[in-house]
C-alpha cells in the first residue's frame, strides 16, 4: 500500500513507551475500589428505588417503574458522552474524577432528600386504601439528585474498564498481564458491590431506615474518590487521540466528496504511519474488502496535500481511519442485539421484587428477607459462573475447540441470551404458581402489606438463572466491544456497552407503556395489585421477543467479519491479527459453531 503515495511499505514501527514503574496490579486497588463503591452506591439505592418510590413517596407501580427505567435510561446514556470526552481531550483519568465528584454530590442530594421529612410525603395510616402522593416538589428533588448520579456515572462507568486495561498493559492479543480474564474480574467486583449492597445496604433502608440506607453508600463512595485519586502518580495515563467521532465524520465527508471518484489499485490507496501514531500504538488495522464505498476516503487526488506533505483530513484520509469507521459500523449490529434485549427484560427486576413483597418471606420468627435482597441469588450466581468459568470451564473448553478462550466472545454471548430466555419461561410459570395460590387462599384483594401462603424462594430459580445468563452474556458483549473497537475509540466502546442498557430502558418503559394502556379493557397485564394482575403474560411476550432477538443475533454474528490488525512480533516479523472472536488464521469471519 501506498505511504504517503511514494509506494509500498512493509516494516512495522512499534511505538513505546510505558514507565516501567507505572501500571500493574498494584494500581487495581485504586481503580476498582472505586468503581466497587460506584456500584455499591447505584445498586444500594436503585434495586430498592421500586420499594422507595411505591412505599415512601407512594407512586404507582407503573408509574414508580417506568420512573426507575428512564433513570437507568439516562444513566447509561450519559457514558456516551463521557466515552467521547475521554477519548477526545481529557482522558480517562481526569474523566473518572470529575465523574466520580458529580456522582457523590448526587448521593449527597439524595440521603439528604430521604433522611429530612420535609422531602417526602408523611407515612400512610395503617391499611389506608390512598396514601398521599408526593408533591410535585419532592419528585423534583428526587429527579435532580437522579440526574446528578447519571451525570456522574457518564464520567466513571465506560473509563474505569478501558483505564483498567491501561494499567495491566492488554495489548491486541492480551498477552501481556492477566490476559481476557481482566474482564472477568472486573465484573466479578461489580457483582461482589452489587452482592454487598442487596444484603447490608438494603437491610439497612429496610430496617434502619431510609436516611442510613443511602448514607452508607455515600461515605463509601467519599472513600473510593479519595483512594482512586490518592493513587494518581501509580497510573498509566494513555494521552487522548482527540476526538474519534471528527475522524469517523472526516471519513465519511472525504468518501462522500469522492463519490465518482475510480478506485485504483489497494497499493495506491493512502497510508501515513506518523499521522496515525497516536491511534494505532498496537498495530495499524489493514484493509477490508466490506463497505468499500468508505474507500474512496483514502484515494489520493489533486488538492488532498498540503505544500507540506500533510493531507486535508476532509479530503483524505488513511487506510487506517477508513477501517476505524468500518469497524464500527460492522460492530453495530450485533450491538444492537443487546437493545431488544434490555427492552424486553428492563421492568423484570422491578414487577420480582414487587412479587416477593406479596410472598412469605419469613428466615426466622423475627427476620424477613427483604424484597430487594432477593437479587443476592443472581449476584451468587453470577459469581459463582464467573469464578467457574475462568478457573475450570475456559480450560476444557480449550481442549475442545483450541481457542484461548474455550469459546469466542460471541458463542459466550450466545450463550447468556439463549439461558435468560430460560429465565423468563421460570419467571412466567413460577408466577402463574404464585396467582393460583392466591386464589385458593381467598386473598386476591388482599391488603398491601399481607403475605401469600408461597415461600419467596419459589423465585430463586429464575433469579439464579438470571445470574448465570449475565455472566456469560455482559462478559461476552464486553468483551466484544473491547476487542474489535479501534484502540482509540476504546472508552467510546465501553459507552456503547451501556447505550444499549439506556435506549433498551427508554424503549422498555414504552412497551409496558403501551401493555399497561392496550390491556385495560381486557383485564390488565400490570396492575398494583399483582393478584390479579396478569404478569405471567408479560413474561410470556418477553420470552418471545427474547427469541425473536436471538435469531436475529445469529444472523448477524454468522455474516460478521472481524477487524484485521497488523501488529509486531518482538522480532518485527509481521503478524496478522483478527481478533479473539475467531483464531483460524484471520481467514474468516466469526461464526458460533
Amino acid at each position: 500500500m501506498a505511504e504517503d503515495g511514494r509506494g509500498e511499505e512493509k516494516a512495522v514501527d512499534v511505538v513505546a513507551v510505558k514507565k516501567p514503574k507505572q501500571g500493574g496490579f498494584r494500581t487495581m486497588p485504586f481503580i476498582l475500589a472505586n468503581d466497587f463503591c460506584d456500584r455499591l452506591a447505584n445498586v444500594g439505592f436503585s434495586s430498592n428505588l421500586i420499594t422507595y418510590l411505591t412505599l415512601q413517596l407512594h407512586l404507582p407501580l407503573v408509574d414508580a417503574s417506568n420512573t426507575l427505567t428512564n433513570f437507568h435510561g439516562t444513566a447509561n446514556l450519559t457514558p456516551l458522552v463521557g466515552g467521547l470526552i475521554a477519548d477526545s481531550f481529557a482522558g480517562r483519568f481526569w474523566t473518572i474524577t470529575f465523574g466520580s465528584v458529580i456522582y457523590q454530590l448526587g448521593m449527597v442530594f439524595l440521603t439528604l432528600s430521604a433522611a429530612l421529612p420535609s422531602l417526602r410525603p408523611p407515612p400512610c395510616a395503617k391499611h389506608a386504601a390512598d396514601c398521599q402522593r408526593a408533591s410535585s416538589s419532592q419528585i423534583a428533588v428526587l429527579y435532580a439528585s437522579l440526574l446528578f448520579t447519571s451525570i456522574g456515572t457518564g464520567g466513571t462507568r465506560p473509563c474505569v474498564m478501558a483505564f483498567g486495561a491501561d494499567q495491566l498493559e492488554l495489548d491486541a492479543r492480551g498477552r501481556k498481564g492477566p490476559k481476557w480474564s481482566f474482564f472477568n474480574l472486573y465484573f466479578f467486583g461489580i457483582e461482589l458491590a452489587k452482592l454487598t449492597a442487596v444484603t447490608a445496604v438494603v437491610y439497612i433502608q429496610e430496617n434502619v431506615g431510609w436516611g442510613w440506607g443511602l448514607g452508607v453508600p455515600t461515605i463509601a463512595m467519599f472513600a473510593a474518590v479519595i483512594a482512586f485519586v490518592s493513587g494518581y502518580s501509580m497510573y498509566v495515563k494513555m494521552p487522548p487521540a482527540g476526538s474519534p467521532l471528527v475522524r469517523l465524520a472526516q471519513v465519511a465527508t472525504a468518501a462522500f466528496k469522492k463519490r465518482k471518484a475510480v478506485m485504483p489499485e489497494l497499493s495506491r490507496l493512502y497510508e501515513d504511519k506518523v499521522l496515525d501514531a497516536g491511534i494505532s500504538t498496537t498495530g495499524r488495522l489493514l484493509h477490508t474488502d466490506q463497505l468499500k464505498f468508505f474507500d474512496k476516503a483514502a484515494i489520493v487526488t489533486d488538492g488532498d496535500v498540503l505544500p507540506s506533505g500533510e493531507p486535508k483530513l476532509w479530503r483524505l484520509s488513511t487506510v487506517h481511519r477508513v477501517e476505524e469507521l468500518k469497524s464500527i459500523l460492522r460492530m453495530l449490529p450485533i450491538w444492537a442485539a443487546g437493545i431488544l434485549l434490555v427492552t424486553s427484560a428492563s421492568h423484570n427486576s422491578s414487577f420480582a421484587i414487587q412479587q416477593a413483597r406479596t410472598m412469605d418471606r419469613d428466615i426466622t420468627p423475627h427476620f424477613k428477607i427483604p424484597p430487594a435482597s432477593m437479587l443476592i441469588f443472581t449476584n451468587l450466581a453470577m459469581l459463582l459462573t464467573l469464578a467457574f468459568y475462568d478457573r475450570v470451564l475456559v480450560r476444557v473448553l480449550r481442549r475442545f475447540t483450541g481457542h484461548p478462550n474455550g469459546i469466542t466472545h460471541l458463542q459466550r454471548a450466545g450463550v447468556g441470551m439463549t439461558i435468560a430466555m430460560l429465565a423468563n419461561a421460570v419467571a412466567a410459570v413460577v408466577e402463574r404458581r404464585r396467582k393460583s395460590v392466591a386464589a385458593a387462599s381467598g386473598m386476591l384483594d388482599a391488603p398491601k402489606g399481607s403475605s401469600l401462603p408461597i415461600s419467596v424462594f419459589w423465585l430463586v430459580p429464575q433469579y439464579a438463572i438470571h445470574g448465570v445468563a449475565d455472566a456469560f452474556m455482559d462478559v461476552g458483549r464486553m468483551e466484544f466491544l473491547y476487542d474489535q473497537a479501534p484502540e482509540s475509540m476504546r472508552s467510546t466502546a465501553a459507552a456503547l456497552y451501556w447505550l444499549t442498557m439506556s435506549i433498551g430502558s427508554y424503549l422498555g418503559t414504552l412497551l409496558v407503556t403501551i401493555i399497561h394502556a392496550k390491556t385495560q379493557r381486557s383485564g390488565q397485564w400490570l396492575q398494583d395489585n399483582l393478584n390479579r394482575a396478569k404478569l405471567d403474560n408479560y413474561y410470556w411476550l418477553v420470552f418471545g421477543l427474547q427469541g425473536l432477538n436471538l435469531i436475529y443475533y445469529f444472523v448477524c454474528v454468522r455474516y460478521y467479519t472481524f477487524k484485521p490488525l497488523e501488529t509486531a512480533k518482538p522480532e518485527e516479523e509481521l503478524e496478522l491479527y483478527r481478533g479473539y472472536g475467531n483464531e483460524d488464521d484471520g481467514k474468516k469471519g466469526g461464526t458460533l459453531k
